[in-house]
């Protein structure tokens, strides 16, 4: 890792005094991401980012830490703010501004007017590429600060529902600089989305109330590549899963992976612990709350904190309280009590750590080689949403396998010729 560098550089932070934990912890989950070493050794060498400004809104964790390091060490120069007001961890928000000499402003439980302050700080630096976590920054710099979005030549996005967002920009001809989906690479969503999803969010949720999933009717709304790790992670603690869905063939699926599918109005009497994936808007509503389960936990673990109706519970409730940290009760006229983990935030970021690095690992690798591709491809490029070249999926996937010391067949010629070929058969 870096040594101390000056910390004279524009950023808001909560305590640079944090900064010697956050280092440990950054280093940490570094040894944790062997693919993202070897990127950050090749973009040393070859400086692909060389006078490059990326301006990045993610999760500030010690996973982003360290692609944030490696896009420096790749010539960028880097600015960072929070793509959640509670999923950054102050301790590595410190050692990136005193350690790394990186911009950051984010700050753990920031309102939501500092949140879109600090937004408009990354957009400040004047950047040439953007990286996003749902497309928060896409926005405000097609909204508020179109007099940058000339100097920008492409971008990335991490999660579902920024993709969702793009492609409706796209669609709509407003998209005004090409942008890669890094949450379409196979090395990001089937892994991240299912293994990392539904590992933390559990994490998050125990975390947050040290509730027994054995035994528990865990509700599971949506059955993406998200809801599908949930619901695989809480049968594995005990719990008896009940997905709802509104695709027919996802649902289908979930009944077919062994979970008793319904609607939400249903479940919503027999469920004691909700947990949204959705990234739709009020999945739980106040038709849900009037008919949910007394003490029934709810969460949500999709990027923003709309799929919980909270605004209809809260008029719904005679009392409100905090009962525990990221656990805040509502009380309802007759009695019933619901209890809202992480104010309806990603409750794997909101009380926990979100996902383990080793998963981490493959997904910010991908950011980093799409970072390099967009800078050596964007001018043939037009302004769309883009997959993740599958050469480089399969390049992440490779340098895993080998890290794992994990080896598997090739074709050989033979074989080769028959998969080409179409005139031999029985």
């Amino acid at each position: 890792m870096s040594a101390n560098v000056t910390t004279q550089i524009a950023s808001d932070v909560k305590d640079l005094g944090l900064a010697d934990r956050g280092k440990r912890r950054v280093e940490w989950a570094f040894q944790s991401m062997p693919v993202l070493q070897t990127i950050r050794k090749q973009f040393i060498k070859s400086q692909p980012l060389a006078g490059m400004r990326v301006a990045a809104c993610l999760h500030v964790t010690t996973e982003t830490a360290n692609l944030m390091i490696a896009l420096k060490d790749g010539g960028a120069e880097v600015t960072l703010c929070a793509s959640n007001p509670l999923s950054t961890q102050d301790d590595v928000a410190a050692t990136l501004v005193k350690d790394h000499g990186i911009g950051i402003f984010a700050v753990k439980g920031e309102s939501n007017e500092l949140y879109y302050q600090h937004l408009m700080a990354c957009a400040d630096v004047r950047p040439h590429m953007t990286m996003d976590d749902g497309a928060d920054l896409v926005s405000l710099l097609h909204t508020k600060r179109t007099d940058l979005l000339e100097n920008i030549v492409g971008g990335t996005e991490e999660t579902t529902t920024g993709v969702i967002r793009l492609r409706a920009m796209a669609k709509e001809g407003v998209l005004k600089y090409p942008i890669i989906a890094v949450n379409d690479a196979y090395t990001k969503h089937l892994f991240d989305n299912r293994y990392g999803t539904g590992q933390s969010t559990i994490d998050g949720i125990i975390r947050a109330t040290n509730v027994l999933f054995a035994g528990s009717n865990v509700v599971v709304a949506g059955y993406g590549w998200c809801g599908r790790g949930v619901a695989m992670r809480a049968r594995g603690l005990g719990a008896s899963v009940i997905v709802t869905e509104i695709d027919p063939t996802k649902a289908l699926e979930a009944v077919m992976d062994g979970f008793r599918v319904m609607s939400m109005n249903e479940a919503a009497a027999i469920g004691d612990i909700f947990i949204t994936v959705t990234g739709n808007k009020h999945v739980m509503g106040r038709e849900t709350f009037s008919r949910i389960k007394n003490n029934a936990i709810v969460c949500n673990s999709g990027h923003f904190n709309i799929e919980i109706d909270l605004e209809a519970l809260g008029k719904m409730a005679v009392s409100r309280r905090e009962t525990r940290d990221f656990v805040e009760e509502f009380k309802l006229g007759d009695g019933r009590r619901v209890y809202v983990l992480g104010e309806g935030r990603l409750i794997n970021l909101a009380a926990a750590e979100g996902h383990p690095a080793s998963v981490m690992d493959m997904s910010f690798a991908n950011q980093a080689l799409s970072a390099e591709y967009m800078v050596k491809h964007h001018k043939s490029l037009e302004n769309k949403v883009y997959s993740v070249p599958e050469k480089l999926d399969k390049e992440v996937a490779r340098l895993k396998l080998e890290a794992m010391n994990v080896t598997i067949d090739r074709l050989t010629p033979e074989q080769e010729h028959y998969l080409a070929s179409w005139n031999e058969g029985t």
